[in-house]
């Protein structure tokens, strides 16, 4: 009877360790699959939840989006019946020589030379006025507008690297004149102008100031000066505003492309 009690015990010992191991195995199989997270509202609390529900995603790398490299200002072709077919491979950002588009729009970029409020010069001797497609061809609609006129354009300054403007901060740093290079300028966007009137003959009208005159004679509503300056003045805001160029008080010979915002700053050399 004895031997017959412990030949039935042994039998529910291998059962009872069979079932052991299973129930182990199994519990170890469970853990490898989950993980321990922190539950909302209730810190150090920990409850496990699947791996395979929560894909992690690796973050991209962040981006500081101040200044954005330029390519090379596009070359167009010296035959202006050629312009068109290279204007139309262009992206409306590039930057395009203004005149190649329109080569009767006069130059005289201060900049190049050391009549300007830096006494010197910071621009190349040959430098171009670059600006972005869609603005140098609202331009060339101004350009085309007044020459009915018997009047056109004349540039001082168009596209201006970031470096430029930083020269021109540490001498002047009032943002009523110079725009502040940690946040750019419209200039160094390629997407602002700064211009006077001539005759078809290149003869500069008269206006209010000379161009960058830190002062109040400069500002768009300055009712000084003589009548002939500030109708003069009236005539260019008035041709630039028509396609779409939009001034600032400060200075009259400055105006904004549309859209600037939304061009990046370049720090491309001219």
């Amino acid at each position: 009877m004895m031997r017959f009690l412990r030949k039935q015990i042994g039998i529910r010992h291998s059962q009872i360790g069979i079932l052991l191991i299973l129930f182990f195995l199994t519990a170890c199989q469970r853990r490898t699959n989950l993980q321990p997270v922190r539950s909302p509202g209730a810190a150090g609390n920990l409850q496990p939840v699947p791996i395979a529900s929560s894909p992690i995603a690796t973050p991209a790398p962040s981006v500081t989006p101040s200044v954005m490299p330029s390519a090379s200002p596009s070359p167009l072709p010296k035959d202006r019946s050629q312009n068109q077919l290279a204007l139309d491979k262009l992206a409306p950002d590039q930057l395009v020589d203004v005149q190649a588009i329109a080569p009767d729009i006069r130059l005289d970029f201060r900049y190049a030379t050391s009549n300007n409020f830096l006494k010197r010069a910071v621009y190349p001797a040959r430098a171009r006025c670059l600006l972005r497609l869609t603005i140098a061809q609202r331009l060339a609609q101004v350009q085309q507008d007044l020459r009915g006129q018997g009047l056109g354009l004349k540039v001082f300054d168009c596209y201006r690297p970031l470096s430029v403007q930083k020269q021109m901060w540490a001498i002047l740093p009032d943002s009523n004149y110079i725009a502040n290079p940690a946040r750019g300028s419209r200039h160094n966007r390629g997407a602002a102008v700064d211009l006077t009137l001539v005759t078809v003959q290149g003869k500069a009208l008269e206006m209010p100031t000379d161009f960058d005159d830190f002062s109040d004679r400069a500002a768009q509503d300055y009712a000084g000066g003589t009548a002939a300056s500030r109708r003069n003045r009236q005539i260019l805001r008035q041709a630039m505003e028509k396609r779409g160029f939009t001034t600032i008080v400060t200075e009259w010979w400055h105006f904004d492309g549309p859209g600037w915002q939304q061009f990046p700053i370049l720090d491309h050399p001219l």
